[in-house]
């Protein structure tokens, strides 16, 4: 089962390129930390300024270093679906466990349209597939008629939330009969989200605290909700300080403090302002972090 804290791990990178070695030492301490799962390339992991290349590469490593010790699902979203089967079937030749798969950003698709794009996905690929829910970025939201109706394809298998609407987890379960994993999108309201029916988080802060993340799901997954809520607490500063700026910059900025890579992001995704790095640098040595 998918479950507990999935990280949305950075892409790494060393003058213009993609740092190969640093993304394996990354994969193994999170493996290290107690991380519950991996997703490569995804919004976090850069994924819209990666070439095909890199894109792929970053797949095959991770699926490689982290050798079957926990799951990886492959970020493989587009809004242009040949391109998104394309990556899933790299994604199912590298040996990913599913991909996850983002809405139709940009090109706007009604909700009869969003159904047909995942359909096209799951008829002409054989791994599972997780939803990529996430109207802020995408403009669309796959509405939970919708996500019912997607449900009933039998390896489209959960969701990843980040409506910011903690109802979707109970609205969905009335809509929708099979077992199905329910996914935060959103580190600061993970723990309520598993409140509502969810079972993790896919997680930006999980890059710079995995310990911690890992933690907080396995006291809710337990259901130790005031020992989980007590270390959300802890957490909050720094879940609020990865998103003070333009994301993944914060996050690579806290891992560059931890010796894991540089804190290069790709235009059109800028440095992060002195404040911020002091900020940033604050709460992790709060949390003894550094």
């Amino acid at each position: 089962m998918i479950q507990g804290s999935i990280v949305a791990l950075i892409t790494p990178f060393r003058d213009g390129r993609l740092d190969e070695a640093a993304l394996c030492r990354m994969v193994e301490w999170h493996i290290e930390q107690g991380t519950h799962g991996i997703v490569p390339v995804g919004t976090t992991g850069e994924s819209p300024t990666l070439s095909h290349d890199e894109h792929c590469r970053v797949i095959e490593l991770v699926v490689q270093q982290a050798a079957g010790r926990v799951p990886v699902i492959a970020g493989a979203g587009s809004n242009n679906p040949i391109e998104a089967i394309e990556y899933t079937r790299v994604a199912e030749r590298a040996g990913a466990d599913a991909t996850l798969h983002v809405a139709g950003y940009y090109n706007r698709p009604n909700q009869d349209g969003l159904f047909h794009h995942f359909k096209m996905l799951h008829d002409e690929t054989n791994i599972p597939i997780i939803l990529y829910n996430i109207p802020p970025r995408a403009i669309v939201d796959i509405q939970p008629a919708t996500m019912a109706r997607l449900a009933e394809l039998p390896r489209i298998i959960g969701v990843k939330d980040a409506t910011g609407d903690l109802s979707r987890p109970w609205s969905e379960r009335q809509l929708i009969k099979k077992p199905f994993t329910w996914l935060s999108g959103e580190d600061a309201t993970a723990v309520a989200y598993n409140v509502s029916g969810g079972t993790g988080c896919i997680s930006v802060t999980a890059n710079v605290a995995p310990k911690l993340v890992a933690q907080v799901q396995e006291l809710t997954l337990a259901g130790k909700w005031d020992e989980a809520k007590a270390l959300q607490d802890r957490l909050i500063p720094l879940h609020q300080a990865m998103f003070a700026e333009p994301s993944p910059a914060g996050a690579k900025y806290a891992a560059s403090l931890l010796g894991l890579c540089t804190e290069t992001c790709r235009i059109p995704v800028m440095p992060l302002s002195e404040a911020t790095k002091a900020r940033i640098r604050s709460v992790m040595e709060q949390l003894e972090l550094i």
